[in-house]
């Protein structure tokens, strides 16, 4: 996707396509000429485009987005390419199913880039951004599952607390559920606006901060919306029976709740044997899987610079190894 995943420094104040850490994607997935490339998270299709340049004269692309404006922005974005890109709607967690259909069993490198895109946030339909002024929506895929303002108008004040705590890491949690059950007596929490002024209202602002005190309860509402977190598990798992010995694994993520994921999931698909401790002789047969790429990297300082968004982006690959 085109940006950082979180809101921060007025992320919705323009539209533009600024791959994050472009460079550093495609001389990590290292991309052949002839090779076979899966980007499960296309947004606005600026890592794609670079991944099919590297790949030319007859790499060929398979490009996954849950939204379907997405798609049609790539189409539009990579028409030049002809049939080396094949697009589908779909999201990232029905990788094992989507790619094999679209022809694509084996494949030599896998991006998942976690981040939100320019036109999400601008899009006041959406409700990503603080400044929508349309309905709270966050879905991906806006054909699939609940709006953001369902679960805020349904859920107790305890449930909402602790949505925002597992997926926001949110201290003031409990503040600010009930802040929003007690506002809700009055007037429905429907828009963006509303709730990000909401939220200012219910915590302290630290002077000098440089995030939006709403940016964690917008991370947590649209992680529960659309289940990130299961779908990035299942991306993960996808990539070892997609991956051909020597394919590359690239995720960009923009919190720790994604990055540890995927560090714990390297980690653990670099060992052998991962039975408990107390367990004497070996008995689950465990193969490495994986070889990581080395520390994960983070934006340059010249890149924030000229993309503040990237800030919170941070890099991990690793290669498949035979069995």
């Amino acid at each position: 996707m085109a940006t950082a995943g979180s809101l921060e420094g007025g992320a919705e104040r323009e539209v533009g396509h600024l791959p994050v850490m472009a460079g550093e994607v495609v001389e990590t997935l290292a991309p052949r000429p002839g090779s076979l490339q899966l980007d499960a998270t296309l947004g606005g299709a600026g890592h794609a485009e670079r991944i099919l340049e590297a790949s030319a004269p007859d790499g060929r692309l398979l490009g996954l987005d849950a939204d379907v404006a997405a798609i049609a922005r790539s189409a539009r974005r990579l028409a030049r390419f002809g049939d080396r890109v094949v697009l589908r709607q779909a999201n990232f967690g029905q990788l094992a199913e989507v790619a094999p259909a679209a022809g694509f069993r084996e494949v030599d490198g896998l991006l998942l880039d976690l981040g939100l895109s320019s036109y999400q946030l601008a899009d006041v339909d959406r409700g990503f951004g603080f400044r929508a002024g349309g309905r709270l929506d966050m879905r991906f895929d806006t054909g699939r599952g609940r709006p953001a303002a369902d679960l805020l108008a349904t859920l107790e004040a305890g449930e909402l607390a602790a949505l925002f705590r597992r997926f926001g890491e949110e201290p003031f949690a409990g503040r600010i559920a009930r802040t929003i059950v007690e506002t809700r007596r009055h007037s429905p929490v429907e828009t963006a606006e509303q709730l990000a002024a909401l939220v200012e209202r219910a915590v302290p602002t630290p002077k000098g901060r440089r995030t939006h005190p709403a940016t964690r309860v917008f991370q947590a509402l649209r992680i529960a919306v659309n289940d990130e977190l299961a779908s990035l598990e299942a991306g993960l798992a996808a990539s070892l029976v997609l991956l051909r010995p020597g394919g590359r694994l690239v995720v960009l993520s923009y919190h720790s709740l994604e990055d540890r994921i995927v560090k714990r999931f390297i980690a653990t698909e670099q060992r052998g044997c991962v039975c408990p401790p107390e367990v004497p002789v070996c008995v689950c047969g465990h193969q490495p899987a994986l070889r990581s790429l080395g520390k994960s990297r983070t934006p340059s300082a010249e890149e924030i610079r000229t993309n503040p968004r990237s800030r919170s982006a941070r890099l991990r690959g690793a290669e498949r190894v035979a069995a």
